[in-house]
C-alpha cells in the first residue's frame, strides 16, 4: 500500500469514527451490518467498473448499478474504500446470534477479498497460494506426481493399445461424444430430471426457471448466469466435443441443485425474507465462489447416486450411444476425477513462473491426459481466472467432508439433502466448512 493510500485510509477511518461519536453518520456509513452490507454491494459495483468479469450476478437496486456506471470511482479510491470498510467491520462487535455472526464474517471475508482484488488490479503480485488465500480464504494442498501414479497405472490397464495414454484416452472418449444434433435433447433431459429430484427435497418457488443455450468462443465449458427473480440462463460451450457425463454434470452443477438453486435459495431466504442486500450481488473472485463451486461440484453425487443406471436407461439411448458401455466409461471417468488436483499443480507452477507454457502443456498432457485443444483452453482459462480453479476440487472436498462429517453419507441420502439445503441457504464461507479443533 502506498503512503498516500495509507493516509487516505486513516483519514477516512477517523472521519467515520468521529461522526459515529457525534451521533451523525455520513451517507453510506454506519455501524450496523445493514449499512456495511449496502456499502459492500456498492463497493463491488464500483470495482466491477475496473474488472469486467467480477460481477457474476446482480439483482439489487438498479439505481446503485446506474450510479456506479455514471460516476466510476478511480481504482485506487475503490481499493481504499474496501480496506476502510474491512477495518470497520472487523472493529464491530461479534453478534451473539450465530447466524448474524456468520453474516458479519461473510461481509468481512468478502470485503477483504475485494480489497485484495483491487490491489491485484493495481499491479500487486502474489504467489498462487497467497492469491488464493487472499481471494478465496483457502489454499489448495500441494500434490506430487507420485500421488497421481496409481490412477494413471489403472488407466493404463483399462485403456490398452498403441500411442500415449493421453492419445488412447482421446480415442476412448470419441465413443462417448454426444452428436451435435442430440445435444439439446440430452442436456434438457438431464436438467429436467435433476430438477424433479431436487424438488423432492428442496422447496423451490413456482416461478423458478433455467433456460438452456449453446454458445461458442468461450474459455469455459458451461456457465450459469443468474438473472435474479428465480431465473437462470445456463450456457454450454460447444467449441470442443462433449462427452455424455457432461450432461449430468451440467444438470446438477449448473442447475439443480447447483448454481441455480444456490442463487434461488439465497435470494429467497436471505434477501427477501431477511432483507440482507449483500446477497443481491455475487462477486466472482471472492470466498463465496468456493462455496458456490464446491457445492455445485459435489451436487452430481447427491442428485444422481444412480448415475450408472440413469445413463444406461435414459441418456445413452437418447444420445444414440451403446448402453452396454456405461460401466467401462464410468470406471475411466472415476479415475480421471482422481487427477483433478493436477490442474492446481499445473496452474500453480505456470502462474508462479516455475513452468513455461510448453512445460505446463506437457505436464497437463502427461498427468491430466488432456488433448492439445483442451490444454489451450485450460491455459487460457488459467491466465484469465488464475487461482479460481481451486474452488472446484478443493471446494468439492471441503463440502463433501462438511456434509459427510455430519451424517450425510451414501447410506443416509436424506441427511445429505438436508445439509446441502442448509448450506445453500446460509452465509457460510470456507472457514465454516473446516472441522474446528477441540
Amino acid at each position: 500500500m502506498t503512503p498516500r493510500r495509507s493516509s487516505a485510509l486513516v483519514l477516512f477511518f477517523l472521519w467515520v469514527v468521529g461522526c459515529a461519536s457525534r451521533g451523525s453518520m455520513p451517507p453510506g456509513t454506519g455501524t450496523s451490518l445493514d449499512s456495511f452490507a449496502e456499502q459492500y454491494v456498492k463497493l463491488v459495483l464500483a470495482l466491477g467498473q475496473h474488472d469486467a468479469a467480477l460481477v457474476d450476478a446482480y439483482h439489487g437496486p438498479q439505481t446503485w448499478a446506474d450510479e456506479a456506471k455514471r460516476a466510476p470511482a478511480p481504482l485506487a479510491e475503490v481499493g481504499t474504500r474496501a480496506t476502510a470498510l474491512h477495518a470497520l467491520i472487523e472493529s464491530s462487535p461479534v453478534p451473539a446470534d450465530p447466524l448474524i455472526a456468520m453474516r458479519r464474517t461473510f461481509l468481512l471475508r468478502q470485503v477483504g477479498a475485494m480489497a485484495a482484488r483491487a490491489r491485484l488490479l493495481q499491479g500487486e503480485k502474489l504467489s498462487f497460494d497467497a492469491e488464493s488465500e487472499a481471494l478465496y480464504n483457502a489454499r489448495a494442498p500441494a500434490h506430487t506426481e507420485a500421488e497421481f501414479a496409481q490412477a494413471l497405472a489403472e488407466l493404463e490397464q483399462l485403456l490398452p493399445g498403441q500411442g500415449t495414454l493421453a492419445e488412447r484416452l482421446e480415442v476412448f472418449h470419441r465413443g462417448f461424444v454426444i452428436p451435435p444434433e442430440k445435444l439439446r435433447g440430452v442436456f434438457q433431459t438431464a436438467i429436467d430430471e435433476a430438477r424433479r429430484r431436487t424438488k423432492q427435497h428442496i422447496p423451490l418457488p413456482d416461478d423458478e426457471e433455467v433456460t438452456l443455450e449453446f454458445v461458442t468462443g468461450q474459455s469455459w465449458g458451461a456457465y450459469n448466469w443468474y438473472k435474479g427473480r428465480n431465473k437462470s440462463v445456463v450456457q454450454i460451450n460447444t467449441d470442443l466435443p462433449i462427452t455424455i457425463s457432461r450432461a449430468i454434470e451440467v444438470g446438477a452443477h449448473e442447475s439443480y441443485p447447483g448454481h441455480h438453486v444456490y442463487n434461488v435459495l439465497l435470494e429467497q431466504h436471505l434477501v427477501k425474507e431477511r432483507g440482507w442486500v449483500e446477497f443481491t450481488i455475487y462477486p466472482l473472485y471472492s470466498p463465496q465462489s468456493l462455496i458456490a463451486e464446491g457445492s455445485a461440484t459435489y451436487c452430481p453425487e447427491v442428485v444422481f447416486p444412480d448415475e450408472a443406471a440413469y445413463l444406461r436407461e435414459v441418456l445413452f439411448p437418447l444420445a444414440g450411444l451403446p448402453p452396454d458401455r456405461v460401466e467401462p466409461y464410468l470406471k475411466v471417468e472415476a479415475l480421471l476425477k482422481k487427477l483433478t488436483y493436477v490442474d492446481n499443480e499445473a496452474a500453480r507452477r505456470f502462474l508462479d513462473g516455475r513452468f513455461t507454457r510448453e512445460q505446463a502443456s506437457d505436464y497437463l498432457v502427461r498427468y491430466r491426459l488432456l488433448t492439445k485443444p483442451q490444454v489451450e483452453k485450460f491455459l487460457l482459462n488459467a491466465t484469465e481466472e488464475r487461482t479460481y480453479l481451486i474452488n472446484y476440487n478443493l471446494g468439492r472436498d471441503l463440502v463433501a467432508d462438511f456434509i459427510e462429517r455430519q451424517g450425510g453419507t451414501k447410506d443416509n441420502p436424506t441427511r445429505s439433502w438436508e445439509l446441502l439445503r442448509e448450506l445453500l441457504s446460509s452465509p457460510r464461507l470456507p472457514g465454516d466448512l473446516v472441522e474446528k479443533s477441540p
